[in-house]
């Protein structure tokens, strides 16, 4: 009966969902309390039937019940319990129950935590946030149902995809959606500003900690994808420019100019219609990577769906929201008041650059994901867009954004002073230039060389501007007294902004080694035989297989080795491996890497069986690459810090009765 209970809490959601859709939109129309009260009730409604849904098929998955299609199709039950329960959204229906939860926690988040919105826009944003739960719930029911039967039950389930079956793609998708679906609530803010006809320094105070969140965990999400694909795969590479890589990255650069573009709007009272914008397409992006995933239309080792019916209902659903919002905001927008001027050197005009040069990195990532399929489907021809469009696009577009993220947060607000901004970062400036002569010296007078040093000099202008921008708001040249006295003043934002940009600064640099200066080679090795990588030296020992719990192991036995002579010591031991998993028939790769905070030597057995008794591997040795991951780290800690800031947590104050023309909009019509 569990899969029957699910399958009700589903459909018990919809209804509610409906009703959290409709019935605050009519009492905010009305000003009616009671209705627009309702809308609260509705959300936690709503939450409490998915979270009892994802429950029962939780249920399913740990009982091994095979009765429940989704259940045998991607469960075995000689599967460790981790990955029973991550076996839950491993695919396309649990996936979707997965975005459906987070969804309904993030309306249930405003039901509780919103008291302080003015009530008639925190109905319509809980109204907002009931229809994309209407559109996501119908998905699953009609298309896609997570509690559909099979009888008569096989004894055994089919597993989950081996790739799948790995700690980093256990939390990955947790992390990416929680991202995605948050922006759905600054789409929720944006739609319901425009409607209410109130959009000023208040709204972007309430919508900020809410993208802020969102940001944090899709940067997370991004990582960990990042990271398991590094050492899942083993091809000893980070990113690949993979289409559904591109899907998360989008929203991603989108969601950074939003936070960057609310922050204007509370400070300055300005740039309101571009954030408006931004807060739709930032979760337009979110949606399009769905439709992506579930719709068949790519290839991908992150695709679930191939059914044509289900990619359709996507692109339907996507259209409407995408189309509603901008229709709307198409209307409305124009009858936005400018806020106020400021000079071309500002810390608003920093700002309007960053979003410019985001929104066009956003733009070029979204054109070359999407230009083969358009050619396909047009002319039928088939085009692959890879690494080297991107490289000759992206890179051009980061240059600037860089240098601009580190002068920005030293610039004043209105009228900033260029030369003392750039006195105040003098050391930055001569840090990044010893940094690129460092790189001309490792790399030599080339190309490789030219694109090292430069990476080298923006990463560390971007760490060292960061630094130097704390340590002129302390006033550390003033002592010691004075400088732990002005650190424990100092808001958690701007703390959180500094480490930030300094995580940026760290991946820069972690990018840039892992890019310009990796080395790889693929030996043969008998048993006591050596080969050299990048300077590492490593010995091949022998193989042994493994039982595993639901796989047999092919393990390789190397040691890391100090050196290449007689004397030479053990460092550590590599134990690369191939699993063969039967229930599927398919193998994956498990590198074995050792590293030292600074480079990585990495070893991949390229084959399961000996030819002439010799074993193949791939061989990297990857300078700087853990710092792509540990810079990431530091930007989601910087969010984080600034997350914690009590003026982002207690959200604005309540409006007095009052109103306030400046930046308002006309009144909305009656829904």
């Amino acid at each position: 009966m569990i899969a029957e209970l699910g399958h009700y809490l589903l459909v018990l959601a919809l209804a509610m969902a409906i009703v959290q859709a409709v019935v605050p939109l009519i009492g905010a129309a009305r000003g009616d309390a009671a209705l627009m009260a309702a809308g609260r009730g509705a959300a936690m409604a709503q939450m409490l039937s998915i979270l009892g849904a994802f429950a029962a098929l939780t249920v399913a998955f740990v009982q091994s019940d095979f009765s429940v299609l989704l259940v045998a199709a991607n469960s075995h039950t000689a599967k460790p319990l981790l990955y029973k329960i991550t076996g839950v959204w491993g695919n396309h229906e649990g996936s979707l129950l997965l975005w459906a939860t987070i969804l309904a926690l993030y309306g249930g988040a405003v039901a509780l935590f919103g008291r302080n919105l003015p009530p008639s826009l925190r109905a319509r944003v809980l109204a907002v946030q009931g229809m994309i739960a209407i559109g996501f719930l119908l998905f699953m029911l009609l298309t896609s149902n997570p509690f559909d039967r099979l009888m008569p039950p096989p004894a055994e389930g089919r597993d989950l995809n081996p790739l799948l079956q790995d700690p980093g793609l256990a939390f990955h998708p947790p992390f990416l959606y929680l991202g995605y679906v948050g922006f759905s609530i600054a789409f929720a803010f944006a739609i319901a500003a425009l409607i209410e006809g109130k959009v000023d320094a208040a709204w972007a105070r309430w919508v900020r900690p809410w993208t802020l969140a969102a940001w944090v965990f899709l940067t997370i999400g991004i990582a960990l994808g990042s990271w398991w694909a590094y050492y899942e795969l083993g091809w000893g590479g980070w990113w690949f420019w993979d289409p559904v890589e591109n899907a998360s990255l989008m929203p991603w650069l989108a969601g950074t100019a939003l936070l960057h573009s609310a922050i204007v709007v509370e400070k300055r009272d300005t740039l309101k219609s571009w954030t408006i914008l931004l807060a739709i397409l930032t979760f337009s992006l979110s949606l399009l990577g769905t439709f992506l995933v579930r719709s068949g239309v790519i290839t991908s080792v992150h695709a679930f769906a191939s059914d044509p019916t289900r990619g359709v209902f996507v692109l339907g659903f996507m259209c409407v929201v995408v189309g509603g919002g901008l229709t709307l905001y198409a209307w409305r927008a124009p009858t936005l008041k400018p806020g106020g001027l400021f000079a071309p050197v500002s810390r608003e005009s920093g700002l309007v650059v960053n979003n410019l040069l985001l929104s066009a990195l956003a733009a070029t990532v979204l054109i070359g994901t999407l230009y083969p399929l358009f050619l396909d489907a047009f002319a039928g021809a088939k085009v692959t867009v890879g690494p080297p469009f991107f490289d000759a696009t992206v890179v051009p577009l980061a240059v600037p954004l860089l240098i601009v993220a580190g002068m920005g947060p030293s610039l004043a607000w209105k009228r900033g002073d260029l030369g003392a901004v750039l006195q105040r970062l003098r050391f930055a400036m001569v840090a990044a230039l010893l940094a690129a002569a460092a790189g001309f010296f490792v790399g030599g007078i080339s190309v490789d060389g030219a694109l090292g040093a430069l990476g080298l000099m923006l990463g560390v202008w971007l760490v060292a501007a960061s630094l130097a921008d704390v340590a002129e708001r302390i006033q550390i040249a003033k002592g010691a007294g004075t400088a732990w006295r002005r650190a424990r003043n100092l808001p958690r934002a701007a703390w959180g902004t500094a480490v930030a940009h300094l995580g940026v600064g760290i991946l820069v640099l972690g990018i840039t080694g892992a890019s310009i200066w990796q080395a790889e080679k693929t030996v043969t090795l008998a048993p006591g035989e050596r080969a050299e990588i990048g300077g590492r030296v490593v010995e091949f020992r022998g193989v042994t297989q493994q039982p595993g719990p639901n796989y047999r192991s092919t393990m390789g036995d190397l040691r890391l080795m100090s050196g290449d002579g007689p004397g030479a010591r053990v460092v550590a031991k590599l134990s690369p491996e191939i699993r063969f998993y039967p229930a599927q028939g398919t193998t994956t790769t498990e590198a074995a890497i050792r590293t030292n905070g600074i480079a990585d030597v990495y070893v991949a057995l390229a084959g399961a069986e000996p030819v002439d008794g010799r074993w193949s591997f791939r061989l990297y040795h990857n300078p700087l690459t853990p710092w792509i991951w540990g810079g990431a780290l530091v930007m989601a800690l910087g969010g984080m810090i600034s997350l914690s800031d009590r003026r982002l947590r207690v959200g604005a104050p309540r409006r007095a009765r009052t109103p306030q023309t400046t930046g308002s909009l006309p009144p909305a019509p009656a829904e």
